[in-house]
């Protein structure tokens, strides 16, 4: 088989590592989809495509090529439409609304300057996901102003801030496997390094950058949502943000194909994904952490 990665960084752990257990018995190569200002035909050049991709970028570059594959015949994984959906947060919290999915209440606004004065604190987020876009915690109308200027231009939505820890839940699923750990919240308050309580109610130190609060720490109920959102979104390699809301988890962000740096079994999963999108099989059926993988189909040894 041959697997083609799109992507700037082929040494991302995550990818490097499913480099290293596909290359043993298969081609693996690597295109950057990113750069430069040639039509797809011309950066892909002569000869076969790949039996699959893997689109590791999010760039207007990028997803042109993943179309253009995608309309010769290539399988790509996630697939250019879900991967732009999901840089629309707008879109995005639509779309989780009327799936029914406990997604955070968004607004969206042209620019920073047609917010109201908040009453309290609120999140202001970029409306189009990128590297480097806009992640902020306002807590007046002073604060909101200083950012407007600093971003006059930008579309935002934002989110009510919602109470917490200060720690974010970070669920990664591929190919049906749940993996998780907790990340420091960007918009919280540096001098704290304990994380007092898990969404199981455990407590106990989280300062090492999520370690302690693996699969067989997450509840169930918490799984069953992040693979909820995959059908929801059409993905099959993502990343859920969770907060706890007052009554249920709340999803905060939905990424497609996010950096997944430190979760044992991740690159044998997505190596699997690879091959069995290659050979034409079916999507692994969805499992939650720790719920043995069912026997391989016939159409997919």
């Amino acid at each position: 088989m041959r697997i083609c990665l799109l992507t700037p960084d082929p040494g991302h752990p995550l990818l490097a590592a499913t480099a290293a257990l596909l290359a043993a018995d298969h081609r693996v190569e690597t295109l950057d989809p990113t750069t430069g200002d040639a039509p797809p035909a011309e950066v892909l050049g002569p000869g076969p495509l790949a039996d699959v991709y893997l689109l590791k970028a999010r760039t207007p570059r990028a997803l042109a090529l993943a179309r253009y594959l995608e309309e010769r015949g290539a399988p790509v994984v996630n697939s250019a439409a879900a991967t732009a959906f999901c840089q629309d947060r707008t879109a995005m919290a639509e779309l989780a609304h009327r799936a029914g999915l406990p997604f955070a209440a968004t607004r969206t606004a042209a620019t920073l300057a047609e917010l109201p004065d908040p009453d309290g604190p609120i999140v202001v987020k970029s409306r189009h996901s990128r590297r480097h876009d806009l992640v902020a915690r306002v807590d007046d109308a002073a604060a909101l102003r200083a950012l407007a200027a600093e971003w006059p231009d930008e579309p935002v939505i934002t989110q009510p801030f919602l109470a917490n820890s200060g720690w974010d839940q970070k669920l990664w699923i591929v190919d049906g496997q749940v993996f998780c750990a907790r990340r420091r919240s960007e918009l919280a308050d540096p001098v704290e390094t304990v994380d007092p309580a898990g969404p199981s109610g455990a407590s106990g130190p989280t300062a090492d950058g999520g370690r302690g609060f693996g699969p067989a720490d997450l509840p169930a109920d918490r799984a069953r949502l992040a693979l909820r959102v995959g059908e929801v979104f059409a993905l099959d390699v993502y990343g859920v943000d969770l907060l706890d809301g007052p009554v249920e988890p709340v999803i905060v962000d939905v990424n497609a194909f996010p950096g997944i740096r430190g979760q044992a079994g991740a690159p044998e999963a997505l190596a699997a994904l690879a091959l069995r999108t290659a050979r034409g099989g079916t999507p692994a059926a969805p499992r939650l952490p720790g719920q043995r993988e069912a026997r391989p189909r016939a159409a997919d040894r």
